[in-house]
C-alpha cells in the first residue's frame, strides 16, 4: 500500500514537471516567433542603442602651440613707451568635436529600412593642459609687471585661435562622417540593409 502512494505521487511530479516545461517552451516559441517576425526593433529601442556610441563618435585634434604675448600701458589709448610686457608660452592642448547623439531622431520604416536624422557637429571640448605650460622670455618691467590674468587672458585667446584652425581643417566633416560610419555599422549588425542618413535641416531666422 505505501508503494502505491509513492508511486502516486512520484507520477504527480512528473507530470507537474512535464507540464510546467510544455508551457514555458511554447511560450518561448510564440516570443520567438513573434520576435522574429517584428525583428523587436522599433525607433526608441535603436535610439537607445545608438546613444551609447557617443564617445566612438568623437573626432580628436591634439595641438602643440606657441602663444606669443605683448601690451603696454595705454594712455587715451595710446601705447606709453618703456611700458612694454611680453612673453612665451608653449602649451600642448587637444580640441573634441562631435555630433550630440541625444539630438539624433530615427525612424524605423520597416524590418530592414531606417531613417537617421543627425544634428550638424559642434566643439564639445577645447582644453589646454596647465600642466604642460611653459613659460619662455619673460619681461621685466616694474612700471607694468606681468599679472596671473595675462597668462590667462593669453590661454582662453589661444583657445579660439585652436577653435578657427580646426575649422579650417575640416573637424566638422571629420565628425559628421565618423557619427555616420558608426551609426552604419551598429544598424547593419542589427539587421537593416537600407539606411538613410541626413543631416538635421537649419531654417536660417529671418532678423
Amino acid at each position: 500500500m505505501e508503494v502505491n502512494n509513492s508511486t502516486k505521487k512520484i507520477s504527480v511530479s512528473t507530470l507537474f514537471f512535464f507540464l510546467t516545461t510544455l508551457i514555458l517552451a511554447v511560450l518561448l516559441l510564440v516570443n520567438n516567433s513573434r520576435s522574429e517576425k517584428e525583428r523587436g526593433y522599433n525607433s526608441s529601442s535603436v535610439m537607445n542603442r545608438i546613444t551609447y556610441m557617443q564617445e566612438l563618435a568623437l573626432v580628436k585634434h591634439n595641438y602643440t602651440g606657441v602663444i606669443s604675448y605683448k601690451d603696454y600701458m595705454k594712455f587715451l589709448n595710446i601705447n606709453v613707451p618703456l611700458t612694454d610686457k611680453y612673453f612665451l608660452l608653449k602649451y600642448n592642448g587637444y580640441i573634441k568635436a562631435g555630433v550630440d547623439f541625444n539630438r539624433i531622431k530615427v525612424d524605423v520604416k520597416n524590418d530592414t529600412t531606417v531613417h537617421v536624422s543627425i544634428p550638424r557637429p559642434k566643439i564639445l571640448d577645447t582644453v589646454i593642459d596647465e600642466k604642460s605650460v611653459e613659460v619662455f622670455n619673460e619681461s621685466e618691467n616694474a612700471f607694468n609687471p606681468i599679472k596671473i590674468s595675462d597668462y590667462n587672458d593669453a590661454l582662453s585667446r589661444e583657445k579660439n585661435v585652436m577653435i578657427r584652425d580646426a575649422m579650417e581643417q575640416g573637424i566638422f566633416a571629420e565628425a559628421t562622417q565618423q557619427a555616420k560610419m558608426a551609426i552604419t555599422t551598429l544598424l547593419r549588425e542589427m539587421g537593416f540593409k537600407e539606411i538613410n542618413i541626413t543631416e538635421e535641416l537649419i531654417i536660417p531666422q529671418v532678423q
